[in-house]
């Protein structure tokens, strides 16, 4: 370690892994593609943070960077899958325990197909989301920046119900690999101050206004894709650095479910519906967001105060991530909405906070 200086240092290190391990049967449906146990790669570029920047002092001096991954799900009707994710790493214990959690976009090689692969149920769509989460035992720079680390996977691949069908995949997996510390003569010490209380991030109550939007479809294949719109109005509470609490109410327009209403109405004659049953959900949440620097962590928990037409259950989640720009008083955000496990939706969101 050297001393940092007055210019920030931006240290690099790069890591490879093998994994190999099972995919769970989260449901039932997807028993049939469960047949061998997957295996593959994890690339990583970390950027390592050593205190330049309270955020980084605040959340004991992550890291952050890109991971790329090759899986080969071992079922002929599954494929491969390729994700390429931004990542955070979350140090513990001396720094020998990270917790690495992952957000991006994977590529499969074999989605679901009406004629040459309607086995597979599980991906609806050649792209979808994905998020890992991967704990891992780690020494770093052990001989001339190489390090060692071991443990284990979770891999989820879903389109957010973009499209039918959608069961997903969960790959609970072991891994173990190596990395390597660039510039490992020069990495810069840990940087110790004496920063305010985190109370003293604290603001008076903000008032907000957002506005939601994405595409997708219900479960019955080929019912085709539709719009879908939601309105909020919330109010936040920033109580320190990390924190802000949130409480309001959703508005929600789906125009998939308007549709799902007519077919069932008529493909259903016993579920005794007019086919006209009002479409529209209206529900009230309380959440919380997780702040870096200027992205947050979103996590909202909703219930139905209005829910004319039964579908799915009456509480409802979200979770994502959320950029401010210009003074926090603008927003967008990339959110995934669903009933416990099971996904609605992918939201992209702007708002304005006042």
């Amino acid at each position: 370690m050297v001393a940092q200086d007055a210019k920030e240092q931006k240290p690099v290190s790069l890591e490879v892994d093998y994994f190999y391990g099972s995919i769970l049967e989260h449901n039932p449906d997807i028993a049939h593609l469960i047949t061998d146990h997957p295996y593959g790669l994890i690339l990583t570029y970390n950027r390592k943070t050593y205190g330049f920047n309270e955020w980084e002092r605040r959340h004991r001096y992550p890291d952050w960077g890109v991971t790329f991954t090759y899986q080969d799900m071992v079922n002929q009707y599954l494929g491969e899958n390729y994700g390429l994710y931004g990542h955070y790493n979350f140090y513990f214990f001396k720094r020998h325990l990270v917790i690495r959690l992952g957000q991006g976009v994977a590529y499969t090689t074999k989605p679901y197909d009406r004629e040459e692969n309607f086995i597979n149920n599980a991906y609806g769509t050649r792209f979808m989301s994905t998020t890992f989460l991967k704990a891992n035992f780690v020494k770093e720079n052990i001989w001339e920046g190489l390090g060692v680390h071991a443990g284990f996977s979770i891999i989820h691949y879903s389109n957010a119900n973009l499209r039918a069908p959608n069961n997903s995949t969960n790959t609970w997996a072991f891994n173990a690999g190596v990395s390597y510390l660039i510039d490992h003569e020069n990495m810069p010490e840990f940087i110790e101050k004496d920063d305010p209380p985190s109370s003293s991030h604290a603001e008076r109550l903000k008032y907000n206004v957002a506005f939601r939007f994405g595409m997708n479809e219900s479960d019955v294949i080929g019912l085709g894709q539709e719009p879908f719109y939601v309105f909020s109005g919330f109010v936040d509470k920033r109580i320190n650095y990390k924190s802000t609490l949130v409480g309001g109410v959703d508005v929600f327009a789906a125009m998939f479910l308007k549709e799902l209403i007519k077919f069932r109405s008529i493909a259903y004659p016993e579920d005794g519906l007019s086919g006209d049953e009002d479409f529209m959900r209206v529900g009230v949440f309380v959440g919380h967001e997780l702040r870096f620097n200027k992205v947050a962590f979103v996590s909202h928990l909703g219930y139905y105060v209005y829910w004319p037409y039964a579908f799915e259950n009456r509480v409802y989640n979200r979770l994502g991530l959320k950029r401010y720009f210009i003074k926090d008083q603008f927003y967008a955000s990339v959110t995934v909405k669903a009933h416990w496990a099971k996904a609605e939706g992918v939201e992209f969101g702007i708002g304005i906070r006042l």
